[in-house]
């Protein structure tokens, strides 16, 4: 048995649960995020606060009062997101809910999980994530890059006919969100994502959704931005891990501190295996899963991929309340 896994090994064994934590990526904010939870956890404003410092700007009232449009800018949604989910992580362990086993996050949500993993601290991920939206937005002219939501085809045709569609270099698109099974997003040059969605929708596949965001999110498009984010991330204290961290990259275990800054690069230009990410965290023992942060997008794809599994969400008061009292129900079989 290699060290790696050795310490994998011991990782799990340290945390006792078989309780698995996902943190959603982008898309999953909302004006008001928190509201109803806030005013009675004072953790949940301090970690604004802490972010806010770091931002220089009142992150709590963007969560709350917006505008939309504001939240919606990469660079604002990154760090927000951050945030709600470390808070809401912060407020579970207060509160004396059980260590995970495991973590993983979609996408810009696997910083989430590496704050919670003791990998990143919390302020260097804050400006991490700032800088990276930055960086995935302006590595691409707006404009130039569309993303859509294929739902109801198998991954094998849209593979295929994401290939097909990319005629040169000028001219790409491809599988790079595998949600869950029947949910995959594509994305490329906007010119090649259509053409790709017309030979999708003929293929059979039930709705074909263009997305509200203008980059090409994990994609090789956005190689200047990975370039940046190893440039941050060499600055940084990148720690081992406390749990075993699911990589989006290749859906494995990883606790090295080195091989998860690595990852975290090719995750930038590489596609989200998110379902081989739940499956991952399940052959692990995984029987019980929280979606750590603003939304229900994450439980959702849980019920797509394995409907034998439960998943609390955690960001009102009366439902951070039913998962500690679940959760502790099952501890105690």
């Amino acid at each position: 048995m290699s060290q790696i896994e050795l310490k994998q090994q011991s990782a799990i064994a340290q945390c006792g649960s078989n309780v698995g934590f996902m943190f959603p990526g982008q898309g999953s904010q909302y004006l008001g995020m928190l509201s109803t939870i806030s005013s009675d956890e004072r953790v949940i404003l301090d970690t604004f606060a802490e972010a806010s410092e770091v931002l220089s700007f009142d992150l709590w009232s963007l969560a709350q009062d917006g505008p939309a449009e504001s939240q919606a800018l990469t660079a604002n949604t990154q760090p927000l997101i951050l945030t709600a989910s470390v808070a809401l992580y912060r407020l579970w362990l207060q509160r004396g809910g059980r260590v995970p086993s495991v973590v993983a996050g979609h996408s810009l949500g696997e910083f989430s999980a590496l704050v919670a993993a003791g990998v990143l601290a919390f302020s260097d991920a804050v400006r991490i994530v700032r800088l990276r939206g930055q960086a995935m937005q302006g590595a691409v002219p707006v404009g130039e890059g569309a993303m859509a939501a294929v739902l109801g085809l198998n991954d094998e045709a849209i593979n295929s006919i994401c290939a097909e569609a990319s005629v040169n270099s000028d001219t790409q698109v491809l599988a790079v969100n595998f949600n869950s099974p029947g949910q995959v997003v594509i994305a490329g040059h906007a010119a090649a994502v259509q053409s790709a969605s017309v030979t999708l929708k003929a293929a059979g596949a039930k709705r074909i959704l263009p997305l509200p965001v203008s980059a090409p999110f994990h994609t090789p498009l956005m190689q200047p931005a990975a370039v940046i984010l190893e440039e941050a991330l060499a600055d940084v204290s990148v720690a081992d891990a406390q749990m075993p961290v699911i990589s989006n990259v290749d859906a494995g275990p990883h606790v090295a501190g080195a091989s998860i800054a690595q990852l975290l690069v090719k995750q930038v230009v590489a596609p989200v295996q998110w379902t081989a990410c739940v499956q991952r965290m399940i052959s692990m023992g995984g029987t019980s899963f929280i979606e750590c942060g603003p939304g229900k997008v994450l439980a959702g794809l849980l019920r797509r991929i394995d409907r034998s599994k439960s998943c609390y969400c955690i960001e009102s008061p009366e439902a951070l309340l039913e998962a500690l009292n679940q959760l502790a129900k099952v501890s105690d079989v």
